[in-house]
């Protein structure tokens, strides 16, 4: 390897490419913390959570209200009493996430979750992307649970008329806009509440969650009691246990797949926790298998209850005890939406501030929004910014209709965390960038070639001091290579391994859209099909076949949890939630479309010219060593 160095320039400069350049500009991660160098101690977030705390933020997001209706509307049109089954594979494919999510988490345990891992694995494009489809998430989806909390509170006080008039629904004279009051308010309530800090809230969260999974196991164990008298009547059917065909199964995995969203609110936390390497990956995924169990076993008593095609799609829980005489049952479990939409809205208000601090320290927005309060040490800033345009939303519109835009910016998230597993295994990077003020001390810092190197740089002997930077012209750079610096054998281990992801994330890509692609012509769709199936495998079989890149033990914060399975693991995560996003529907893909336009006009105006790696110096990792000691100045 070269001893080259970089600078990026702001926008395209005297270089035709310099934007391009920006766009995969990474940040460095310190190995000794796992975080940002940059992080100073105005920004530090308090270290207050352990293991409880995140199973609390884990359950509490995942475990919303749609459990509650969702039972209905996937047995009833897809799965039949196979029910569980689509469950069990939705949790598994959530699970190829969640490992993914665990490893990155415990390797760099920093604010920012997906936005900071693609930062720093992939570059500031696709890091900035999506920070800014997370915050549309966050926010419409905090907007969504919100308004649809006040017509569950309704029903327990007895129906939609029942409410006080100063929080009841109200249409605007003149306008199609029906207000939602208690809706704001009730943002308001949880914004004020998290901003008294984060041990607080998650405390809060979790025995709002706690009173949820009580519903929850009621509805399991008298459910259950009732299915042994009456004798399983919805599995005892002429049409079998997949009436709709496994075609039907697998569709109704795909419905409520969504449904395990949210834990990685678990990894927006990681900055928070105390002892990051063992929670964050045990948080993450004992939440998401507790969320499995209990979405299974409530679906194999409703089942049991109430035959697949007479349950009722917008109350089958309720129904399906009120047909056996248990009208009180539906007040308990009304509650329980109650309390499962109250704590996916802390758990949808709760990360944002955490990714919005993150792109502020990284100078992508304003550093409004990297300000810590020093008394609560939360985000104080993001923290209302983020409750006051959640609070308008839900109290002015009927967000509903934008729910799919919520599922992009999780879905696109969870594939380029797979992506970046596999970058840190295969091509870590190997620069780290530098202040360019530290442009003297670089080139002031010698190259000790030791004896153990000295064999492979052809021209450098022991004990010969050359300076790591005196000029970036090309032809030292040409020179350096042909004296030695550059290992053939390691360099082209690393192309081949980049090319080969690429052709991965093609592949793909090309097989998820032919598979959905029902109008395309069937020799075009079947050729698709093929070349996409041609490019995964090839790439698998070149990843499976190739050494991982040492560099990887060193890269971050080492001991924590290693992903099982890799490359397979991270590639078929990355075939599920590309096949999802391809199936999302034309118009949601439009909405998203013009929310990411704004982003990269946001980028273009603001972002790269305020990046913290303007001009920043890339210099070899090993050589960056030799550097810190007389300088302790590094970007993030």
């Amino acid at each position: 390897m070269g001893f080259m160095v970089d600078t990026q320039n702001q926008g395209g400069g005297e270089h035709s490419w310099g934007f391009l350049r920006n766009l995969v500009r990474r940040k460095q991660v310190d190995s000794s913390n796992g975080t940002s160098s940059k992080t100073h101690h105005h920004h530090q977030l308090a270290k207050a959570l352990t293991f409880p705390h995140l199973i609390a933020i884990g359950v509490g997001s995942t475990i919303g209200a749609g459990v509650y209706i969702l039972v209905g509307t996937v047995a009833r049109e897809h799965s039949g009493p196979a029910l569980a089954l689509s469950f069990l594979i939705a949790g598994i494919s959530a699970a190829l996430s969640a490992f993914c999510y665990a490893e990155l988490s415990s390797r760099f345990p920093s604010a920012g979750s997906a936005y900071h891992y693609s930062y720093i694995c992939i570059g500031e494009g696709v890091a900035w992307l999506i920070g800014w489809a997370v915050i549309l998430e966050y926010t419409i989806g905090g907007s969504t649970v919100a308004r649809g909390i006040s017509p569950n509170l309704a029903m327990i006080f007895g129906g939609e008329d029942c409410l006080p008039t100063i929080l009841a629904r109200h249409q605007i004279p003149g306008l199609d806009i029906v207000v939602d009051p208690c809706a704001a308010v009730l943002v308001f309530i949880v914004t004020g509440l998290l901003c008294t800090g984060v041990k607080e809230s998650t405390f809060a969260q979790g025995i709002v969650t706690t009173a949820n999974v009580f519903v929850m196991l009621f509805v399991i164990i008298a459910g259950s009691y009732l299915c042994f008298k009456t004798g399983w009547v919805g599995y005892e059917l002429p049409t079998g246990y997949f009436p709709y065909g496994v075609d039907g199964m697998l569709t109704g995995s795909a419905t409520v797949f969504f449904a395990y969203i949210g834990f990685d609110s678990v990894a927006s936390m990681a900055e928070e926790v105390k002892n990051p390497q063992r929670d964050l990956p045990l948080g993450i995924g004992l939440s998401l298998l507790l969320c499995c169990l209990l979405y299974m076993m409530v679906s194999v008593v409703i089942v049991g209850l109430v035959p697949y095609y007479a349950m009722d799609p917008d109350t089958p829980i309720s129904s399906a005890f009120a047909s056996h005489g248990i009208q009180w049952a539906a007040y308990l479990i009304t509650l329980g939406a109650v309390m499962a939409l109250c704590s996916a809205l802390m758990g949808s208000i709760l990360p944002q501030p955490r990714i919005l601090m993150a792109m502020a320290r990284d100078g992508l927005l304003p550093s409004f929004f990297s300000n810590v309060n020093q008394r609560t040490q939360v985000p104080v800033n993001g923290t209302i910014t983020t409750g006051l345009c959640a609070a308008v939303l839900a109290f002015f519109m009927d967000v509903s209709q934008l729910a799919g835009m919520v599922s992009v910016g999780t879905l696109v998230a969870f594939t380029m965390v797979a992506v970046s597993v596999l970058i840190v295994r295969y091509v870590p990077p190997d620069e780290v960038p530098l202040p360019s003020s530290l442009l003297e001390s670089i080139c002031s810092v010698p190259f000790q070639c030791d004896e153990e190197n000295s064999s492979s740089h052809v021209g450098t002997s022991i004990g010969s001091k050359e300076p790591l930077l005196c000029h970036t012209d090309a032809s030292i750079v040409e020179k350096q290579e042909a004296q030695g610096g550059w290992v053939p054998n390691k360099e082209n281990r690393r192309k081949l391994a980049g090319w080969n992801i690429t052709f991965t994330c093609i592949g793909n890509f090309l097989l998820s859209y032919a598979a959905s692609s029902f109008r395309l012509p069937g020799v075009l769709r079947y050729s698709v099909c093929g070349v996409g199936g041609l490019f995964l495998l090839v790439g698998l079989i070149v990843l499976s076949c190739i050494d991982q890149d040492d560099a990887r033990h060193s890269f971050g914060h080492s001991g924590g949890f290693i992903c099982p399975f890799v490359p397979l693991l991270p590639v078929v995560c990355i075939l599920i939630n590309m096949y999802l996003l391809v199936n999302l529907g034309a118009s949601t893909w439009a909405r998203v479309s013009v929310w990411l336009f704004i982003g990269v006009l946001v980028y273009i105006f603001y972002g790269r010219r305020n990046s913290s790696l303007v001009n920043a110096v890339y210099v070899p990792t090993a050589h960056a060593k030799e550097i810190r000691p007389t300088s302790r100045h590094s970007l993030a």
